[in-house]
């Protein structure tokens, strides 16, 4: 399993890019999605809504288990992947592609997110 190096990761194991413009997209990373098995169902924040960092803002919902989705920074939602709400598969056969989850507008964010190596260590337990 490869994480991209040009994402920062939270100890939830939600991917945050580098923000274009103050917007960053957010997406659980494969590790999360091999561990929830086949993803069935997608609840995310709306557009409009205010996220803070390390607060649940909607929840994924698996064959396995309804696990929370967490925001890793604080900011405005701008954008949700409406391809994952109509197929939600997309968690897992493309994490870091197509099956992003959500934009934020980036207002604070936390110390505490990992680089690619650092969260391959993590995750590894």
């Amino acid at each position: 399993m490869s994480n991209p190096e040009k994402l920062r990761y939270s100890k939830e194991h939600e991917w945050l890019s580098a923000a274009e413009d103050g917007v960053s997209t957010v997406g659980i990373t494969e590790h999360a999605a091999n561990a929830l098995g086949d993803v069935v169902f997608v609840q995310l924040p709306e557009v409009g809504d205010t996220v803070s960092a390390g607060e649940t803002c909607g929840e994924l919902e698996s064959t396995k288990s309804v696990s929370d989705l967490y925001s890793p920074v604080s900011g405005e939602i701008t954008e949700v992947n409406e391809d994952v709400v109509n197929d939600p598969a997309l968690v897992n056969s493309a994490p870091f592609e197509g099956g992003w989850l959500f934009k934020v507008r980036v207002t604070d964010e936390p110390g505490d997110l990992l680089s690619a190596d650092e969260y391959t260590a993590f995750s590894a337990g």
